[in-house]
């Protein structure tokens, strides 16, 4: 029987969940660019919008957990940039902006560094 350590099942763990957190920003990459694509308020766009937001909320509702293991400081500037592409999504949402790729960009940098 082979016994796991602790150390190896948490790496597996984080090694899991940057696994899920990148696919979750795959596809709300995947979605922008199709919105962006599309052009105007479509159906793409509301679709596009509503899974970024609740990606990024996603993401700030762990980063302010205690347990979260990233530096405060990192956390601080991840929950920033979150802050942003929210405000963002809500700018597109009132159809005040289109700025999909900016979001696009944010957020392919975000998950190029999950790593």
């Amino acid at each position: 029987m082979y016994q796991f350590s602790y150390a190896e099942i948490m790496e597996d763990g984080v090694a899991d969940a940057k696994d899920r957190e990148r696919q979750a920003l795959d596809r709300s990459i995947e979605l922008l660019t199709n919105a962006r694509n599309e052009g105007g308020y479509s159906r793409s766009t509301i679709e596009a919008v509503y899974y970024t937001r609740r990606v990024w909320v996603s993401f700030i509702e762990d980063l302010k957990q205690p347990e979260n293991e990233l530096g405060a400081e990192l956390r601080a500037n991840l929950i920033s940039i979150a802050i942003w592409v929210l405000k963002e999504c809500e700018r597109i949402r009132k159809r005040q902006s289109n700025n999909f790729q900016g979001i696009i960009d944010v957020t392919t940098i975000i998950r190029d560094g999950l790593k």
